[in-house]
Order: C-alpha cells, then sequence, then structure tokens
C-alpha cells in the first residue's frame, strides 16, 4: 500500500513533467515561427544561391527555407536578421517569410534570378488551409492528450484523499455540522445552567422525550418536532444548547445558520438534504442550529430581485425537511436566534417549531444564581455580598455577568491583592458599562469645572426625585467617551408609568440646567443625555400611548414587517402634533430640573467643588450634603442590612 508521503512524491512528479511538455511545447512553438523579412533581402539571399526552395501562400505570403549546411553554423545575411546566428540550418528548415504586393510581378522578377544566377531554386503554391485534422492531430495531440491525463489524475486524487483546499470541491454540499455522541466528553450540564428556570425545564423535557419516547406516546402524544430558543445576545441560548448535548445522551449535530450559506447555488439546500440524512440514520438524535436567522429570514423581504434566492432555496429545503420526515423518527430540530421578528411565518409554524422557548434577561434571583456559578473558581474576601452584586447588574446577561467576575480578578491582581473584594466588582461593573478609565486624559480647569457641575446636577435630581434611580456614585474621571458619569441603580419593574418617565427624564436633563445656572451657557456635553431623553419622550408619545393628546394608540410594529416600509404609519398632520408633544414633554422637564437646581444652588456648588476636590463622590457623600433621601430608598436598606461598603 503507497503510503501518503509517496503518493504525494509522485504527485510532484507528474507536475514536474507537466511542466516540461509544456515547456517543450512552447519552445517548439517559439523555434517554428519564421523570421520576417522584406523582398531585398529575400533576392539578396536568393543571388547567393542557398535557399532551397520558397512556397506562395494564397498569393501574399512566400516562405523562405534555406539550404542544408551539416558543418557549418550559418551566419546572418544582413544586419536585419543578425539574431539567426548559432542556430544549425536543418533540411527544408522554414527561416524567414514576406509579403508580396503582385504576384504576376514577383514571379518574373524571381525567374530572372533563376537565369541570372543559375539557382535551382523550387518555387511552390499554396492556396489551401495550413492544418487538417490529421496534421494538427499528430503536431498538437500528444500535448492535449498529456494534459488530459493530468488533469485526469489531479482530479482522481483529489476525489479520493478529499483532503486540502481541492478536497472541498467534491465535498462542497456536505454538511458541516459537528457530531457529539457519547464518544465525546460534554461536560457541560444543566447544573451548569443556572437561572433560566423556565427555558430550561422545557428543554430538559425535549430530553427526557428522547431518552423515554413511550412515556409521552402510550397517551397518543406525539414528541414534538422541533424547538426555538429566543432571547437577546449573551442570554444562554447556545449554552443551553452544550446542556442538552452533555444531558441527552444521544447523537447531537451542531452547526450555525452560516454553515449553509456558500457562494455557489445550490450548495445550501444540499447541505440541508446531507444534515437530515445523517440526522436520519443516527435517530434518535438532535440537530441544533445557532443563529437560525442566517437562513430564516422572511422570503421576499429584499428590494433587490433576485438577490436572495440562493438563501430562500436553502429556507424551502429546510422547511420541507423539517415538515417532511415521520413523527416516529426522533429527531428533534433545537434552533436559536436574537432576531425571531424576523423569521418566516412558515418557519414558526406547529410541525416544524413546536416550542418557543423565551430566553429572557436574568431578574435579580436568576443573576444571584449565575453569580455563584461564576464565583466558585473565583478567590473571594470575607465581605463580598453577592444580593449586592445581583442588585448592582440590572438588565446584565449571563455572559455580562461572567464577563464581571473575570474582569474583577483581573483588577484585584493588578492591584497585587490576595482575594476579590466589593469594589474590584465594582470596578469591573464600571469598566464593561462606561470603558477603561482614563486619568491621563487632559482636561482644561474650565471644562473639568463644568463637567462637576454638569455630573452634579444629575446627582442632585436623582437624589430628590421620588422615581429617579437610586445614586451609587459620581464622577468627573473620563471613562471610555465619556468625561464624567453618574452611577445609578435602576429600579427593577414590569410596569412603567408617566411621572416614573418623567422624572428619568427630568434626572437626564438635570446636567445641561445645571451648567445653565453656574455658566449662563450650554455645551455638547449633554449629547447623550439628549439623546436618551428624545428617544423616551418619543416612547411616550408614540409608543405607549401615554400622552393625552395622542391618546390610546401605539405605532409601534412588533412584527418588523414595516422593516423595509419607509413610510410613516400616521398622518402629516398626526406627526406635526407627535412633534409638538416630544417638545413638550422635554421643555417642561427641563424647566422643572432648573427650578429644582436653582432651589439648591448652594448646594450644587457645595457638591461640585466636592467632585473637583475628590474626582469621585459615593452616595455617603451625597448624605453630607443633603440628608438621608427624601424617599424609600432600596439600595439603603440593602446596605443596613448587610452592612456592605461601596467605597
Amino acid at each position: 500500500m503507497i503510503n501518503k508521503k509517496n503518493r504525494n512524491n509522485f504527485f510532484w512528479i507528474y507536475i514536474a513533467i507537466f511542466i516540461i511538455f509544456l515547456g517543450i511545447f512552447f519552445l517548439k512553438s517559439s523555434f517554428s515561427n519564421p523570421k520576417k523579412i522584406n523582398q531585398d533581402i529575400f533576392f539578396n539571399i536568393l543571388s547567393k544561391g542557398k535557399i532551397e526552395k520558397i512556397i506562395v501562400k494564397h498569393k501574399e505570403i512566400v516562405h523562405v527555407y534555406l539550404k542544408k549546411n551539416k558543418n557549418k553554423y550559418s551566419n546572418s545575411i544582413d544586419n536585419n536578421i543578425s539574431n539567426e546566428k548559432g542556430f544549425i540550418i536543418q533540411q527544408n528548415q522554414l527561416q524567414y517569410e514576406f509579403e508580396i504586393g503582385d504576384l504576376q510581378l514577383f514571379q518574373n522578377k524571381f525567374e530572372k534570378y533563376k537565369k541570372l544566377y543559375n539557382l535551382d531554386t523550387i518555387i511552390d503554391f499554396k492556396n489551401q488551409q495550413d492544418y487538417t485534422i490529421t496534421k494538427f492531430f499528430f503536431d498538437y495531440g500528444i500535448f492535449f492528450i498529456l494534459l488530459i491525463l493530468f488533469w485526469i489524475f489531479l482530479f482522481r486524487r483529489i476525489s479520493t484523499t478529499g483532503g486540502g483546499p481541492g478536497g472541498q470541491i467534491f465535498n462542497i454540499g456536505k454538511s458541516k455540522a459537528r457530531l457529539f455522541d457519547e464518544n465525546d466528553d460534554i461536560k457541560t450540564t444543566f447544573k451548569d445552567v443556572a437561572g433560566l428556570e423556565g427555558a430550561k425545564e422545557e428543554v430538559e423535557e425535549i430530553v427526557e422525550f428522547l431518552k423515554n419516547p413511550n412515556k409521552y406516546t402510550k397517551l397518543g402524544g406525539k414528541i414534538p418536532k422541533g424547538a426555538l430558543l429566543i432571547g437577546p445576545p449573551g442570554t444562554g441560548k447556545t449554552l443551553l444548547a452544550k446542556a442538552v448535548a452533555g444531558e441527552a445522551k444521544v447523537p447531537f449535530f451542531s452547526l450555525s445558520g452560516s454553515d449553509f450559506v456558500e457562494m455557489f447555488v445550490g450548495v445550501g439546500a444540499s447541505r440541508v438534504r446531507d444534515l437530515f440524512d445523517k440526522a436520519k440514520e443516527k435517530s434518535p438524535c438532535i440537530i441544533f442550529i445557532d443563529e437560525i436567522d442566517a437562513i430564516g429570514r422572511a422570503r421576499g423581504k429584499s428590494s433587490i430581485a433576485g438577490s436572495n434566492d440562493e438563501r430562500e432555496n436553502t429556507l424551502n429545503q429546510l422547511l420541507t425537511e423539517m415538515d417532511g420526515f415521520g413523527t416516529n423518527t426522533n429527531v428533534i430540530v433545537l434552533a436559536a436566534t436574537n432576531r425571531s421578528d424576523i423569521l418566516d411565518k412558515a418557519l414558526l409554524r406547529p410541525g416544524r417549531f413546536d416550542r418557543t422557548i423565551i430566553v429572557d434577561p436574568p431578574e435579580l434571583n436568576e443573576r444571584k444564581e449565575i453569580f455563584n456559578v461564576h464565583l466558585k473558581k473565583l478567590v473571594l474576601s470575607k465581605n463580598v455580598d453577592i444580593d449586592f452584586l445581583a442588585r448592582q447588574t440590572p438588565g446584565f446577561s449571563g455572559a455580562d455577568i461572567a464577563n464581571v467576575c473575570n474582569e474583577s480578578a483581573l483588577i484585584a491582581a493588578r492591584k497585587n491583592g490576595e482575594s476579590i473584594v466589593n469594589k474590584d466588582f465594582l470596578e469591573a461593573i464600571d469598566r464593561i458599562i462606561g470603558g477603561l478609565e482614563k486619568k491621563n486624559k487632559i482636561i482644561k480647569p474650565n471644562e473639568r469645572k463644568r463637567i462637576a457641575y454638569h455630573e452634579a446636577g444629575h446627582a442632585i435630581i436623582s437624589w430628590l426625585l421620588e422615581h429617579a434611580a437610586s445614586l451609587v456614585k459620581v464622577t468627573i474621571i473620563p471613562r471610555g467617551k465619556s468625561l464624567g458619569s453618574a452611577w445609578y441603580l435602576p429600579e427593577e419593574r414590569q410596569l412603567t408609568t408617566p411621572e416614573q418617565m418623567k422624572d428619568e427624564i427630568c434626572s437626564l436633563l438635570a446636567g445641561r440646567s445645571a451648567e445653565e445656572i453656574a455658566f449662563n451657557s450650554i455645551s455638547t456635553g449633554a449629547l447623550n443625555d439628549l439623546e436618551r431623553v428624545t428617544k423616551q419622550a418619543q416612547s411616550m408619545v408614540a409608543i405607549f400611548g401615554l400622552n393625552e393628546k395622542i391618546g390610546n394608540i401605539s405605532y409601534y410594529d412588533s412584527t418588523g414587517q414595516n422593516e423595509f416600509n419607509f413610510s410613516k404609519p400616521y398622518s402629516e398632520k398626526t406627526a406635526q402634533i407627535i412633534d409638538e408633544e416630544i417638545s413638550k414633554i422635554i421643555t417642561e422637564q427641563y424647566k422643572r430640573a432648573k427650578k429644582i437646581l436653582k432651589n439648591n444652588e448652594k448646594k450644587l456648588d457645595m457638591l461640585a467643588n466636592e467632585l473637583l476636590k475628590k474626582e469621585v463622590l459615593f452616595r455617603e457623600d451625597l448624605k453630607k450634603i443633603f440628608g438621608n433621601r427624601p424617599f424609600p430608598d432600596e439600595i439603603e436598606e440593602l446596605l443596613k442590612e448587610k452592612n456592605v461598603s461601596v467605597s
């Protein structure tokens, strides 16, 4: 048996032979081409008796054949043909060619030279084609046969080995799914998935279907064909799939939606067929398609005709395969996406994806569980309180919390700490939300003072308003793109009232209000505040129906059907009313913030000066200036109960 190394050696030998034959072919072609001369040079050569014969072709071109000279090298007859020196002249070797005008005049002159110099040069006439099929075959057939044989060898080698870039030519229609079975040591289980209790319960039931199908089928039930995991990025959809692979103890095919996509027509559909053929052979099994929106986007959405034909063909094949095999095959399709609004309706119907599992960002108790999972490997200080950390991370996904734990360990190590303390976690949260601190950023004194007043304004309003988020700390140290920032602990609520939204808008506008009070001018530093304020006011008026003038109307489209529809779902008159009401809300809250800060102008100056001195202030510093917050404060109760320090 020829091993792989010897096979590679033969391969390079064949390539070398092919290159040699190719070189001989082109070398022969280059030497067989005659040199161009004119009639004067021809008759000069003719007069010396060196021409064996001439052939007049098509009454226009004359080919000149020189006589054979065995012992001597031919020298150039004229400087115009000096490049002929050094080549041996063979009998009947074509050397020169030239064009003639009038054939009769040329023939008469040629006959005169023959008589004058007593020459035996032969003249012949040829008007037919140069090449017949037979002659072409004898001249070039060997080369083409060798070329064909070489390519047959090359493609046979690629198809048999299947390795290297060439092997992909014959495997391009094959599925790229990775198979996990009992031979793979998958350590992720449902115990490693913290939180997500509802989603985990439904996925566990799917695993139970495969392990003990008779439990459900004996009552007449059918095993679901598919389950779709829907949720924002980082919430644990892929982690759930990994846990299924570790728990199911059945073959598990894993791939991404983009693995079906290829530039060649028909490849995506071919890969879908190949995937399901393999799955049927391994039944019972699970197919997991991550980011299914890559091929599952609703058909007919593109504005460019024909641009999505290949993707749509792939989707059509997937729809057919999912609803095409029998219910007793025990093949379950598990898919994940964060863009469920753009998926095709045919893909979501029962019979394909029978279950839709929502994977939301974790709630408070779920965040505690996630912290407990990720903190197991960390060296923690005794005063680290997980409840406090869970409250400090509202809206964080599981991936965000994992990043917080890792960043806190890196920060503690950078400080040469022996364990991780609360402050390290808070710095990690700050870094993830706001970016890296830029203590060396050069800021002019007058700009620094303006930043201090701006952040002090935010802090004061959030402290004094009932529905504003609880302040954690305020700083004028640049971080990321911001020159200063105030950190809050937003209240986790399922419903929001107009009063709560207005208090949040007022708090956001407080920075610019403080600038106007202190400097009688405003700056561009409120860009992010204004962006958030505008979106908040727009949602109040046009989405949530919280405006009296617009009424209980919402122009929000949760289906995503108007993705490519650029027209507004309301009239120009309504658009003008919406603009006026948005402006009215923002103007009212700006005046409100300015009024509150005017009434506390001395405290505003004190807080801004403290910020200029210390750069970072915590809620204890605000207590010294304002006293206790006048409204119930969740974070205050937690700090008292746990005796946790954040400074």
